[in-house]
């Protein structure tokens, strides 16, 4: 079964195309991979057969602690960044003490999760499928099937688990720093009182902007994981095909990481 599945995907006629055949073949085989993918991390541990978390704890330190300074830092600036650009307006109108308050908002709702989402499809996506890459040029994925070892389970899963815990983690801390540094610039620099600052950005921000930043977060993990190990998985040829493939799971990554956000963004406007 796992032979026949990976020649689905694998199948020349699965590569990027301009056609409009091409594209669904391109979306049939992300689809049948992320089921997959589902099945392995999910369905099996129901029938006895959990996937190792010793591979699990090992993807969740690379992706989630190692990234943690990163996006510590660009969460950080984009607070700073944010409060700078809302005081100029807010302060023409007299409302200057509400920089909080947008910058809460802003940062809980939509650019704590887009950013983190973004840094991380360029760090984690990128190394998924630079490594899984190199080991389909070197046929160790075909090893795997010989030894009858379903390489979605023992490459995929680990990684599906660990960053779809590890992402929402990243997201609550980058909301953190980013209001950390929205504060920061308020109190310092442009001279609110800190006490109006924090009133104001509680009475404006809710639980629910967390929890849809939270649900953003999580599908952004699976597209991150889904399209980097998909790219790995249909390279075909030589190992400059391993950079062209990052490259381009990146660049997928990224733009249906902002479609599912602008999707999602919509839906809760309209629902919340």
């Amino acid at each position: 079964m796992t032979a026949r599945f990976f020649g689905y995907i694998g199948r020349k006629g699965f590569r990027f195309k301009e056609s409009s055949e091409g594209f669904f073949k391109e979306i049939s085989g992300l689809y049948y991979l992320t089921r997959e993918t589902f099945r392995c991390a999910f369905v099996e541990p129901l029938r006895g057969k959990p996937v190792k978390l010793g591979p699990v704890w090992i993807q969740m330190e690379e992706i989630g602690v190692k990234s943690t300074l990163i996006v510590f830092l660009v969460s950080f600036l984009i607070g700073v960044i944010l409060a700078f650009q809302t005081a100029y307006q807010l302060a023409q109108m007299g409302a200057l003490e509400y920089v909080g308050a947008l910058v809460g908002v802003a940062v809980t709702r939509e650019l704590g999760p887009l950013m983190t989402a973004l840094v991380m499809a360029g760090r984690v996506g990128a190394s998924f499928t630079a490594e899984m890459g190199a080991m389909k040029v070197a046929d160790e994925i075909l090893a795997l099937e010989v030894m009858a070892l379903n390489p979605v389970k023992f490459l995929i899963a680990p990684r599906f688990l660990a960053i779809i815990v590890m992402l929402p983690c990243l997201t609550v801390m980058a909301d953190a720093m980013g209001l950390l540094g929205g504060f920061l610039v308020g109190v310092t620099t442009l001279g609110i009182d800190p006490t109006p600052y924090i009133d104001n950005s509680l009475d404006q921000m809710k639980l629910k902007d967390v929890i849809t930043g939270l649900i953003k977060s999580g599908v952004f993990a699976v597209i991150i994981v889904m399209v980097g190990s998909y790219m790995a998985f249909i390279i075909e040829g030589g190992s400059e095909k391993v950079g062209q493939n990052t490259r381009t799971a990146v660049v997928v990554s990224m733009i249906l990481i902002i479609v599912a956000d602008l999707m999602f963004t919509t839906l809760f406007y309209f629902v919340t």
